[in-house]
């Protein structure tokens, strides 16, 4: 198992990657290592990429913690009081998540993108972390602003934190509808910075990086502690997975971060 790591800055204890997708056999779209359990793949094979992630980041699996994304912008906290949880309402609250905050040691929070932008972030003067997911609906809505929203409710100060984001689409990938480039005008997005359109095709392609990007800085983050991603998921479709490549019936590249103790 190939883990990206990705860079946070001003970081010691705390480790954030993404999974490449391994040996890759052209006729099976969830090969090698999806930890995704609702997407079609076979339940056994990802409760084993689960349990060898866990023996990587030498955590028990139930240290691994991740929501059912439905490209909100809801976000859960995890605590004590959830690690205490039994598995059914565990379940119960991560269902309709995109982003997880936790700031205790030795648990692994991570989310799952076939293309979307997967964000990690931290504050390392109070050991909090977070992770999101990003697409450009989550992205419209301001995901990343809820996210440093919920850690300054726990302490933290908007520029102490770093974000990293992980492999996803390019911007030249990303082509998209009018209607979706209204959403982003309608949100009060500078679209001049974000779209550009293809002269080709006449299509608009917009950036979502660039994007999440603002929307951190907009909350406080400073832009020098935002770690911009060097992979797209749809070019190296064969290192990451990639909806837009595979369709939606296949594996997705989860994104990780953990406190080590």
């Amino acid at each position: 198992m190939n883990l990206d790591k990705l860079i946070l800055k001003g970081c010691v204890t705390v480790e954030a990657f993404s999974i490449q997708r391994g040996e890759v056999m052209k006729s099976d779209n969830y090969s090698q290592w999806n930890l995704c359990d609702y997407t079609g793949d076979d339940a056994m094979r990802v409760l084993d990429a689960r349990m060898t992630l866990c023996q990587k980041l030498g955590i028990d699996l139930d240290h691994l913690i991740m929501p059912r994304q439905t490209h909100s912008t809801n976000v859960r906290v995890i605590d004590e009081n959830f690690m205490n949880a039994s598995i059914e309402a565990q379940d119960e609250m991560l269902e309709n998540v995109d982003a997880l905050v936790c700031d205790m040691p030795g648990v692994c929070i991570g989310v799952n993108t076939a293309d979307c932008v997967p964000i990690a972030i931290v504050d390392p003067k109070h050991n909090i972390i977070a992770i999101a997911h990003a697409g450009w609906r989550g992205t419209v809505q301001r995901i990343g602003k809820k996210v440093i929203d919920t850690m300054r409710k726990l302490g933290s100060n908007p520029s102490d934190i770093s974000a990293a984001m992980g492999a996803s689409i390019c911007c030249d990938c990303f082509e998209v509808g009018d209607e979706v480039v209204q959403e982003f005008e309608r949100a009060g997005f500078d679209i001049s910075s974000i779209m550009h359109h293809n002269d080709s095709t006449c299509k608009a392609h917009i950036n979502l990086q660039e994007a999440n990007r603002q929307v951190l800085i907009a909350a406080g983050v400073k832009n020098e502690n935002i770690t911009l991603p060097t992979h797209c998921s749809r070019c190296e479709s064969e290192r990451y997975f990639s909806a837009r490549r595979l369709g939606i019936n296949s594996g997705r590249t989860f994104t990780g971060i953990i406190i080590h103790n």
